[in-house]
């Protein structure tokens, strides 16, 4: 009776703390559904909106359905002749990719240090989001559908990215059990200092500033083509508008890697036979849809070539990061480090280039987007032309050039100012 009434009221065993697996179930049907609702209420509002009384509400849902599962990265077929759609709206992705992290890190959390039970309750959250998307697959299998599914390979691209996504999830909140993996390379070429860090740093910096200028090649575009006169012969009613609005949202990250993949030279294809690069552009004909019309229309390397410059200030970047960095390798690490960095972009642009294409047809709109392979060996050869002289260099000025510009900035200024002092 004492060792009863000394234990905590509250306090309960670990086998009854953890949630039952129906629980764990439902919580993942509704990470699924909140992800649905990011494509399903702005298609039920243009749906609202729109002025066509023979479009149903369960023909609105299928949409909506279709839609989440090309977010996903699933090929669907439109029409009556199921014409392949395999476009892959990177916005929607990028939505439904952080909120099922965000699922994922609290499940990590929560089952942080159960020892294998904290296993039960992922496998059943996730087994939750693959019955929403069956359920997507089975109401777009209709053949009224206006996107029609591919049973299996919708399943299968659902599975793949909500594995890694949930994964990461996972991972990183258990605090990133492991650490990143290190390249089975000998101390004399890569050091043991945490030299996986740095590389992984250098090559999302690498990332983020060619992302970015590829927004400033786009946004040049936009400013010298005719997006604006598209939109307004495409434009109608309010519905009109604001659909065609959101299908421009929801593409603008696909546009920007586009436009990196023209900055980095091998450019991208828009139909059979076409293709747009900074040393050429052949085009023929393209629908008429505002961000298509942001095409360069001329034949021949001129003012295009500027946007080389895009890579070449990324590489610096991303050598700047591992500069400051290599001032405790050696030469030889230094340069093991940036080949392997430059290395490893080549897989991640293979899977970028493949994200961002796609076909919108059967005949000349099946190829669209950069080429996966050229997209991702571009950008090791520019890592490798630009990023690793310029780390050697970036690693000398920090290690035998003394204190930087900023040291240097501040002691002129304080010299400055003690003289002009009275």
């Amino acid at each position: 009776m004492t060792q009863l009434m000394g234990r905590p009221i509250l306090g309960l065993p670990s086998e009854l703390d953890s949630r039952s697996p129906l629980a764990d179930l439902l919580a993942g049907v509704r990470t699924a559904l909140l992800t649905l609702s990011v494509v399903a209420v702005p298609v039920f509002g243009l749906w609202v909106l729109a002025p066509y009384g023979d479009d149903s509400a369960q023909g609105a849902a299928r949409t909506a359905f279709g839609l989440w599962l090309l977010g996903h990265g699933a090929p669907l077929g439109r029409g009556p002749e199921a014409v392949p759609v395999t476009v892959t709206p990177l916005l929607l992705t990028i939505v439904v990719s952080v909120l099922v992290v965000r699922a994922g890190r609290r499940v990590a959390r929560r089952a942080r240090g159960r020892g294998f039970v904290r296993w039960r309750s992922p496998l059943a959250m996730y087994a939750g989001y693959q019955l929403v998307a069956a359920v997507a697959v089975a109401q777009c299998g209709d053949p009224e559908a206006a996107l029609r599914s591919r049973p299996v390979l919708d399943l299968l691209a659902v599975a793949a990215l909500t594995a890694a996504t949930f994964g990461y999830g996972l991972w990183a909140g258990l605090g990133r059990p492991g650490g990143l993996p290190r390249p089975p390379l000998p101390p004399a070429i890569w050091p043991a200092d945490g030299a996986e860090t740095a590389a992984l740093r250098a090559l999302a910096g690498w990332a983020a500033a060619l992302t970015a200028g590829g927004g400033a090649v786009f946004a040049t575009a936009m400013l010298l083509g005719s997006a604006g006169q598209s939109a307004q012969r495409l434009g109608g009613d309010t519905a009109g508008w604001l659909g065609m609005l959101l299908a421009c949202l929801a593409l603008v990250p696909n546009a920007l890697l586009w436009a990196a993949g023209y900055a980095l030279g091998p450019g991208f294809t828009v139909g059979a036979g076409s293709h747009a690069g900074p040393f050429g552009t052949r085009l023929g004909a393209v629908p008429d849809f505002p961000l298509l019309a942001v095409l360069p229309d001329r034949r021949g390397p001129d003012w295009h070539l500027l946007a080389c410059a895009v890579p070449a200030a990324a590489a610096i970047v991303a050598a700047l990061l591992l500069g400051r960095a290599a001032t405790r390798w050696s030469a030889p690490q230094t340069a093991g480090v940036a080949t392997v960095t430059a290395l490893a972009a080549a897989p991640l642009g293979l899977l970028a280039g493949w994200s961002c294409g796609g076909a919108l047809g059967a005949r000349r709109m099946a190829e669209l987007g950069p080429v996966p392979w050229q997209f991702g060996l571009s950008q090791s050869a520019w890592l490798l032309a630009v990023s690793l002289p310029a780390t050697l260099l970036a690693r000398w000025c920090h290690t035998y050039g003394g204190p930087g510009p900023a040291v240097r900035a501040r002691a002129g200024a304080y010299r400055l100012v003690r003289r002009l002092a009275p």
